[in-house]
């Protein structure tokens, strides 16, 4: 998995500020109605919980992550994707700045 666009969307201007400013995202809905959202981790160790299944796809920089109830860490690079299920939760770790495509659903 590898996007570098994504075209015919519509996006929310103001954006999804998390964790004190260390997460920054904006909303987008495509054509088809499905829902993304892009944007940056910093540095950081965090934890997200999730509503929607989503797929963390990482188009810069790097991180770890662990999915709930697993004791392992996994490292994502450029170009790799990691799936989250619906109503549960990953903690990530980010030494310098993943930049990510969120896919819902």
């Amino acid at each position: 998995m590898s996007s570098t666009q994504i075209d015919g969307v519509t996006v929310q201007t103001q954006a999804n500020v998390y964790f004190g400013g260390k997460c920054v995202s904006h909303s987008l809905t495509c054509a088809d109605g499905s829902r993304k959202s892009v944007g940056v981790v910093l540095a950081a160790e965090l934890t997200f919980g999730t509503q929607a299944a989503e797929i963390m796809e990482c188009v810069a920089g790097g991180c770890a992550y662990r999915l709930a109830g697993s004791e392992q860490w996994v490292n994502v690079g450029p170009g790799d994707a990691f799936k989250v299920d619906a109503n549960s939760s990953f903690d990530i770790r980010v030494q310098d700045a993943f930049h990510y495509i969120c896919h819902f659903g």
